[in-house]
């Protein structure tokens, strides 16, 4: 039966995801040359926002996996999407919260396994299609990654031995930017694309669209539109601890895991694959580290986003399914309703909570001390 009341409802829910997908994963594209200075940070989200809005449009393989390749149509209704929703935005804001780069992906479509399972049981997820296009990629993904940018920061210490360090830096800078931007580029098309796909599941769901059918141009502009903006505002703390937390990163190692992020992100676009662009983008850094002789990898801070990324596809379906719960025990419109009220109040709650450690623009480049938000200056002395 169509709700439209409910399916505009789902729909906002949607987007407000996607721009927590962009805030959330900006340091995915842009943290490494935040870190090296080759580009400021207010410069770097606002280009980031603007190529991540362009790549939304490039490619719907994605949006097709999300909306027809996890879990059987037919058995999914507006409450089931609502509630998976609520599943990956929750997961976002507490791992944001906390400076983790856990996936935006994964969480998404973990809250959406979580409510569907818990709405029509497991025969109602398409296992091969999670395993093949989600797992496994999770799996491979930052490891492949990892090692081109080993390989190329290798490579590219070796081919610029005779050079300075400053020449050296200067020009790597400069690639930076191009690197970073293609990145970016990336990012947009891959991510942008599972709200995209999460909206047309909701179509069909509500019978709006017809089974297997592809993302509709209002639903890709949206996304295209929601992502970019949440670009922009900046996902400071995670920036942070990909540029700062895991290795301390020089421009030649910046260029190298923005090719390498990048490559792997278009390639698995191609295909269709639901990836994580932050476990690529993680890997690709922590590749720089094992390539360039005498750098030190944090490897305390890769453990507690290892331990993160373990956790999110059951935590945000444990969530996704205790909102269906919800959803299904006060019947109807209300229930979508009340998820989203509490869905608020939790995200303004956590936004609350992140401004005892503000990091934005002008601290995101501090030292690292072991923790997101960079120590507070001490004050200056007073004359007695």
């Amino acid at each position: 039966m169509r709700n439209d009341t409910v399916l505009v409802l789902v729909v906002l829910t949607a987007l407000a995801f996607d721009f927590t997908n962009g805030f959330h994963d900006t340091g995915n594209a842009m943290a490494t040359s935040i870190a090296t200075g080759a580009l400021g940070p207010r410069t770097a989200v606002a280009i980031s926002g603007a190529l991540n809005f362009v790549g939304a449009f490039l490619s719907l393989a994605v949006a097709a996996t999300i909306a027809n390749g996890l879990v059987n149509t037919a058995d999914v209704t507006l409450a089931v999407v609502a509630a998976g929703l609520a599943g990956g935005i929750i997961w976002n804001l507490v791992t944001w919260l906390f400076g983790i780069p856990s996936s935006s992906s994964h969480a998404l479509i973990g809250g959406v396994i979580g409510s569907t399972i818990a709405a029509a049981g497991g025969s109602a997820v398409l296992w091969h299609g999670l395993t093949s296009k989600v797992v496994i990629p999770a799996v491979l993904s930052p490891v492949i990654a990892g090692l081109v940018a080993a390989i190329g920061t290798w490579s590219l210490y070796r081919i610029t031995r005779s050079l300075t360090q400053a020449a050296r830096g200067h020009g790597f800078r400069i690639g930076q930017i191009g690197s970073a931007c293609l990145v970016s580029l990336a990012h947009g098309t891959n991510d942008a694309q599972k709200t995209m796909g999460v909206i047309t599941l909701a179509l069909i769901a509500n019978g709006t669209l017809a089974k297997g059918s592809n993302a509709p141009l209002w639903v890709i502009v949206s996304c295209a539109i929601a992502i970019s903006l949440g670009t922009y505002l900046g996902g400071w703390r995670v920036i942070r601890t990909l540029g700062k937390g895991l290795v301390e990163i020089a421009a030649p190692q910046g260029m190298a895991a923005e090719s390498a992020s990048a490559a792997v992100i278009l390639l698995s676009s191609a295909f269709g694959y639901s990836l994580s662009t932050t476990h690529v983008a993680t890997g690709s850094i922590i590749g720089t580290g094992l390539g360039k002789k005498g750098a030190e990898v944090r490897w305390n801070v890769a453990g507690r986003m290892a331990t993160a990324w373990v956790f999110t596809l059951p935590c945000s379906g444990l969530v996704g399914a205790a909102a269906y719960g919800l959803a299904n025990a006060v019947h109807g419109t209300l229930g979508v309703i009340v998820i989203l009220i509490i869905l608020a109040g939790l995200a303004g709650l956590i936004f609350w909570r992140s401004r005892s450690g503000k990091v934005d623009h002008n601290n995101v480049n501090a030292e690292w001390t072991g923790t997101v938000a960079p120590a507070e200056p001490e004050p200056a002395a007073t004359a007695s």
